[in-house]
């Protein structure tokens, strides 16, 4: 999954910390390592995709006691007692290394990422996304990403009117739409930190004016309930809570609406298929980022 970045600048002596938990219980981990962690990204732990290893990268002693209480949060809530482990990360120079590993990056016909460390002119060819370096690097690299980005363009001709980006977090979808479709966007997420994030990513890229940026709990969310329903929905989000959610999403998209899925590996794209077909959605189109899946579904008119 994409790393994210907190945007703090880092101090003299670094460590990464990693715990390794199973699918379901990712995003409650991975909240937990973002409130201290310049960077936060997922991998995957194992060959059946069961286990994930979460890693950021922090500066050493800083939030300690944060850290602890976020922790003992996930391990209340998710009942899984995963051990947290830590390395000594070499500091020198880390901040420049990682700028240079990440360079502008195209995806699809239309769009760019840029971080905001890159300089000069930007492309303009190309619709340009700005964030915040540490949110870049993962975003325009990710699978989930770019197949969404993808997706996007390919339906962009059917000019879709009400949109909704349902687990924003950076906002990159729901800022990518605005400036291709010229629509204003509803952007959910249930975490707090995300929702600022899209917030301030939204002001940089001057897309403040299109995106409604809320915190939610998904389709209970009370704004995403009187929006609707939606001609497009963005989900990247992971498999499971996916299938959990197909009902919400077919109730919830208009006729002939359209949904791009995404979050899911490859290997777990029928499972989500077929919740969704369940539920009335068809199949469009299936597109593959290495390991990762995008669904194009379509809700009959």
């Amino acid at each position: 999954m994409a790393p994210r970045s907190i945007g703090r600048r880092h101090a003299s002596a670094l460590e990464t910390l990693s715990i390794t938990v199973e699918e379901e219980y990712v995003p409650l981990f991975e909240q937990a390592l973002m409130c201290v962690c310049e960077t936060v990204g997922i991998f995957e732990a194992d060959d059946e995709q069961k286990y994930w290893r979460i890693e950021g990268v922090k500066d050493t002693g800083y939030k300690e006691d944060e850290l602890e209480s976020a922790l003992a949060v996930a391990r209340l809530l998710t009942g899984c007692d995963a051990e947290l482990l830590r390395e000594a990360t070499e500091a020198e120079g880390w901040l420049a290394r990682t700028y240079e590993s990440f360079p502008q990056q195209n995806v699809g016909k239309r769009f760019a990422i840029r971080g905001t460390h890159l300089h000069g002119a930007p492309d303009q060819s190309r619709l340009t996304i700005t964030l915040d370096a540490g949110i870049a690097f993962g975003s325009g690299e990710h699978g989930s990403t770019r197949g969404c980005l993808r997706a996007l363009e390919m339906v962009a001709y059917r000019k879709p009117r009400h949109i909704l980006d349902m687990g924003c977090g950076s906002g990159i979808l729901a800022m990518a739409a605005a400036k291709l479709l010229h629509r204003p966007i509803l952007a959910v997420d249930i975490e707090p930190w995300s929702v600022r994030t899209a917030k301030a990513n939204a002001r940089l890229n001057g897309q403040g004016n299109l995106l409604d940026c809320r915190f939610g709990n998904g389709w209970n969310t009370n704004q995403v309930r009187i929006k609707a329903p939606y001609d497009l929905v963005f989900a990247n989000i992971l498999a499971r809570p996916l299938c959990r959610m197909a009902q919400s999403l077919a109730l919830n998209l208009a006729p002939n609406g359209t949904a791009i899925l995404a979050g899911l590996l490859y290997t777990q794209a029928n499972m989500v298929l077929v919740a969704h077909r369940r539920q009335g959605l068809v199949l469009e189109r299936l597109l593959r980022e290495g390991d990762w899946a995008t669904l194009i579904l379509r809700k009959r008119g």
